[in-house]
């Protein structure tokens, strides 16, 4: 027979190593980035989808993702897929499902579903009523008592996804969006998604070994993500917390060691953040404060047209207003005084420019040398690389 104690550590290893079908959600046009994010934090079997990456990993890739993954919004961890023919089929095939090895009737819980070509549900809310009746059924009649549904602030999120007549039902690990990296204090006019700032920024494939120049900063997303990637500081580390501490098989030694697997580097360049307004960079400052980056940034508050910096080898990134969620003068002006400053004071280096409006963008001046699509919230914007010389580029 057995020992108790072992057959339990057994049991709790058994578990850990388990692997499980995991979807990291993302933006639009990141999907490239976060995989390879994904395979950097062992992550197998990974496959690009439209605003999701699916991959395979165990217990501590799930604790993995969620903590080090800078382009994901968040971690969902696959409960069962299975085929239906009817709502009653659908409502038993979900009743089945042992709810109560991921929650308990203490919990408050949500469902949120997504539903296409389905001729069975002809919405969202009646496949999310149908999962949250086989829920509270399945306690009561394991109990006789039943978890509290709250669609605001729900302690754990069931996340339906329905096609035709299959479905799959997965449990959200993250909880709030995982660009809410917990250091923005404030925000400027229309500020950056963090997601979409650190994909930017690995899209140029920037890593700290040069220079970064922001001349348009806002409340300083891009260079205070720009910081935390050159030193390597965690995109979960101010996080107060992720839905997956409050799973049934919470892990705390597991989650321990998974924060400390990750050393901040040194970082010897500099980044440089300019406004040209003192309430933005103020505000700028203050999240680099909580985002304990402050010092690897150099602020300044400045128009664009009298910024002088002197770089060689730097990755300038900008987004300028692009006229639709900031009313702003004379945008045509600014476009061109963007392309001037960047062709006349910053060659030998590299410039990228994310903006919605392409009629603007010609305003730059440049040839761009490589053009991809971004979305920055419901706008889909244009991301642009241009390749600053000295005089006229010779083909």
């Amino acid at each position: 027979m057995v020992p108790e104690f072992k057959l339990n550590t057994f049991c709790k290893l058994k578990y850990i190593l388990e692997n499980h079908t995991l979807t990291a959600k993302t933006l639009a046009g990141l999907e490239p980035i976060l995989a390879k994010e994904i395979e950097k934090i062992g992550g197998k079997n990974i496959h690009e989808g439209r605003r999701a990456v699916t991959f395979t990993g165990t217990l501590k890739h799930i604790y993995r993702a969620n903590y080090y993954l800078r382009t994901a919004i968040r971690i969902l961890k696959e409960v069962d897929t299975f085929t239906f023919k009817s709502i009653d089929d659908f409502y038993g095939k979900c009743r089945r499902i042992k709810w109560q090895n991921y929650m308990d009737e203490n919990l408050s819980f949500a469902v949120f579903s997504t539903v296409a070509n389905s001729r069975e549900f002809n919405n969202s809310m009646f496949a999310s009523l149908k999962v949250k009746d086989a829920i509270v059924d399945s306690f009561r009649a394991l109990n006789g008592s039943r978890p509290v549904v709250d669609a605001n602030n729900p302690e754990i999120s069931i996340n339906v996804r329905v096609s035709q007549h299959r479905c799959t039902i997965s449990i959200d690990s993250s909880g709030e969006s995982l660009h809410k990296r917990g250091y923005r204090a404030a925000q400027g006019d229309a500020p950056l998604s963090e997601v979409l700032a650190a994909g930017m920024i690995l899209m140029t494939g920037w890593n700290g070994e040069t220079d970064f120049i922001d001349p348009m900063c806002g409340s300083g997303t891009l260079p205070i993500e720009a910081a935390m990637i050159a030193t390597n500081t965690p995109p979960g580390k101010f996080r107060k917390e992720f839905a997956f501490e409050k799973w049934e098989d919470f892990d705390l030694d597991l989650f321990n060691e998974v924060t400390q697997e990750c050393e901040l580097k040194s970082f010897n360049k500099t980044i440089y953040a300019s406004d040209i307004s003192e309430r933005n960079i103020g505000i700028a400052k203050s999240n680099a404060r909580n985002a304990k980056v402050y010092n690897q940034i150099q602020f300044e508050a400045t128009d664009i047209k009298d910024i002088n910096i002197k770089a060689n080898g730097a990755t300038i990134i900008i987004n300028p207003p692009y006229g639709e969620r900031i009313w702003q003068k004379n945008l045509e002006s600014l476009y061109t005084t963007i392309g001037e400053r960047l062709k006349h004071k910053f060659p030998g280096n590299e410039a990228w420019i994310l903006s919605s409006s392409r009629e603007l963008l010609k305003f730059i001046g440049l040839k761009p040398a490589r053009k991809s699509e971004l979305f920055n919230g419901a706008l889909l914007c244009s991301y642009r690389k241009y390749e600053l010389f000295q005089g006229k580029r010779v083909s």
